[in-house]
């Protein structure tokens, strides 16, 4: 793929080489097909597209296109999901799942962005105490830096979105502030260099229904995305993770901005640890307060 040069990439169905004895026809009729590189329809059919299949997807120049008689990337065909009964010989009995007609269980998904996947942080079902400092027995992280947060940025009511909006909207205004996308995660680097893979999964339960709305956060999620790419303070700290019966270190970011039409700063708050996120944002009340969230070990304050 050269995405600087339009990012194209055309399908080539290898299996129909002469030594595969019987081609599948569904894969024959994908031959030569030319698609952008982030077209949906490679997030399911980026080959090999089952056991034995010897497709492949090559990059194309513009020129190439013209020499194929065409002036831009094909319409991807429609996706048609059928039922395969799986696991026959599986400790757990058989099951059916849904996959692309013409693909193979197992097969439905592209390698790099899966394993990026696996690395996205899932939401935290319960939210953190504002003022938690671990369980017994660990020391106690609590620090008083003995200085104030810096000031609050001005953030213009039009960077907050409609109420009302799809959870995939919201979802996807949190991402592109972030480099990503609901079609392709991404890689961010905080402000200290750790690093943090952000995508769609961040915003879905496993079953994959959205939670991007979760709490009515859905207008002020441009506010989330500010918070952890430009925040005013990170710190570290120890908990105790009762369930997994271990420690787990936590990252917290924290930013506050003055909202137009709001008469208190809005305090936002996002929560990373190994076992998962939590973020929110608040005007007013006893969560409010910066100094319930300035827990462990400061790491990062905005000049």
């Amino acid at each position: 793929m050269r995405p600087q040069h339009g990012g194209i990439g055309r399908q080539v169905a290898a299996d129909r080489a002469d030594w595969v004895t019987h081609p599948r026809p569904q894969h024959q009729a994908w031959d030569g097909l030319v698609l952008a590189k982030d077209d949906p329809f490679w997030n399911t059919h980026f080959p090999p597209n089952g056991w034995g299949c010897q497709c492949s997807v090559r990059g194309l120049w513009p020129r190439d296109l013209k020499r194929l008689g065409k002036s831009g990337p094909d319409e991807a065909p429609k996706v048609q999901w059928v039922a395969r009964q799986i696991g026959q010989n599986s400790p757990i009995g058989p099951r059916v799942v849904k996959v692309p007609e013409g693909i193979d269980p197992g097969f439905d998904y592209v390698p790099g962005k899966a394993r990026l996947q696996s690395q996205i942080p899932p939401e935290r079902p319960e939210p953190p105490m504002p003022g938690s400092m671990g369980g017994a027995g660990l020391p106690n992280t609590r620090a008083l830096p003995g200085d104030d947060l810096p000031a609050p940025r001005p953030a213009q009511a039009s960077e907050l979105l409609p109420k009302g909006l799809s959870p995939q909207a919201y979802a996807a205004a949190f991402l592109e502030r972030l480099g990503a996308s609901l079609e392709q995660p991404a890689v961010f680097q905080d402000a200290i260099g750790e690093r943090l893979v952000l995508g769609k999964e961040l915003f879905q339960k496993p079953d994959g229904q959205w939670k991007a709305d979760k709490r009515e956060r859905g207008p002020y999620m441009p506010l989330l995305a500010r918070a952890l790419a430009d925040p005013d303070e990170i710190w570290v700290r120890l908990e105790w993770h009762y369930a997994q019966k271990k420690a787990v270190v936590r990252r917290r970011y924290i930013a506050r901005f003055t909202v137009d039409g709001q008469e208190a700063p809005a305090l936002v708050v996002f929560d990373l640890g190994g076992d998962g996120w939590f973020g929110t944002t608040a005007f007013s009340g006893p969560d409010q307060s910066p100094e319930t969230w300035r827990i462990g070990v400061r790491l990062y304050q905005r000049p």
